[in-house]
Parts: C-alpha cells; structure tokens; sequence
C-alpha cells in the first residue's frame, strides 16, 4: 500500500511538472481604435489626474491619445499616444480607479473627517506616499487594509458614507498635493498608545494629526 501511494505521487508531481506554467496576463496595448473595457479604465485614470477632460466613453479616439500623449510627456515616456506596458505601468502607480478612488474617500472620511479640508487632503497624500513606498504594498486596496493599518478600517468607521468632501480630498492627494510633507504615518497625540508610533521622525501636525516619516 504504502509503494503504491508513493508511485501515484511521484506520477502526479511528474505530470505536474509537464503542464504549462500559467503567464500574467500582459498589460493591454491601447491605441486609437480600441473599444475594449480597458479603455475606461484608462479615461478614469486619466480623467483623475487631470489629463482627460471628458466623460469616459470607451473609446480610444484621437483626445485619450493627446491625454496619453501629455501623460507620457509629463512622465518621460516617448510621448507615442500608445498605451503599452510602460505607460500601464507608470499609470497604474500614480493613479486609481473607480473602485480605489472609493476605498480613497471612505479611509479619509473614516480617519479625518472632522480635520480641515488639508488636514484630509494629508491623511490620502499619505496612502499615496505608502503605495509609492518599496515598505508598503504598490496599490491603494492592500494599502488601506493591510492589518492595523488605519485606525478606521479597525473600528468600522471606514464603512461610513463618505461625502463629496472626502472625494474631492482623494482626488487632490491623488493629483499630487501632499500637505503632509512626504509622511508615511499619522497619529492623534490625543489619542495613541503606541510607543514605536512615538519614535518615528515628526514632520510636522495639521488639525489633531501628527504626520512622521
């Protein structure tokens, strides 16, 4: 019995070896022309960042060329107006989509609701800062519920209702404005328990947040 198991394994692990490996899916090279869903998903991202004016249409005409063509320029990409991997991948960093812009708005109303409209602003300049940092995880979803991350996310505060307040915040923190000076962590002196919180480098306190580097 026990020759026979080892024989079914060793002839499973060998057939195992002979399958072809399954490849990433390879980023989408959109041009003028393209229809496919991806083309919305490249008008948001761009229409967030300022570069894309319209509302998204899916479809790759001759202004989501000049978008991509100023977004490449902005970046230094060669300015082709061609979505290929290298733009997909320079894109996807920076940017969001509908679906991280929401998870965006909700931490921020969760964590700032009550600070100023800058003091919101730095709470999502933050996530972007984690997203850009090789210490954090590279997109706005892991961010934002990586374990003990947010103090809302904790509590439940995250799934409030976020208003056009909080929306605007991640947009503006998803454009670049960073009050908060390049900080990766925020804390409310009021309120933290947290020694190793205490130790990180202060940057500088914006309503009743202390943001550190």
């Amino acid at each position: 019995m026990r020759k026979s198991l080892l024989f079914t394994f060793f002839v499973l692990a060998a057939l195992f070896m002979t399958l072809p490996m399954e490849k990433a899916e390879a980023a989408p090279t959109l041009k003028v022309g393209s229809t496919v869903g991806d083309v919305w998903d490249l008008q948001f991202r761009l229409n967030i960042l300022g570069y894309y004016q319209q509302k998204p249409d899916g479809v790759y005409g001759l202004r989501t060329s000049d978008a991509v063509r100023r977004f490449q320029t902005s970046y230094g990409l060669p300015p082709d107006g061609v979505t290929g991997p290298k733009t997909w991948r320079v894109l996807k960093r920076i940017s969001v989509n509908q679906k991280e812009l929401d998870i965006m708005a909700k931490i921020i109303h969760g964590e700032a609701r009550g600070e100023s409209y800058k003091g919101q602003v730095a709470v999502g300049a933050v996530v972007m800062n984690r997203v850009k940092s090789p210490l954090f995880p590279n997109n706005v979803t892991a961010v934002v519920f990586e374990p003990r991350a947010f103090t809302a996310v904790d509590d439940g505060q995250y799934w409030l209702t976020p208003n056009s307040t909080s929306y605007r915040a991640a947009i503006d923190a998803i454009r670049g404005w960073d009050p908060s000076g390049g900080a990766l962590y925020y804390f409310n002196p009021d309120t933290a328990t947290s020694a190793w919180i205490w130790s990180r480098p202060q940057l500088l306190k914006i309503g009743k947040h202390i943001f550190c580097s």
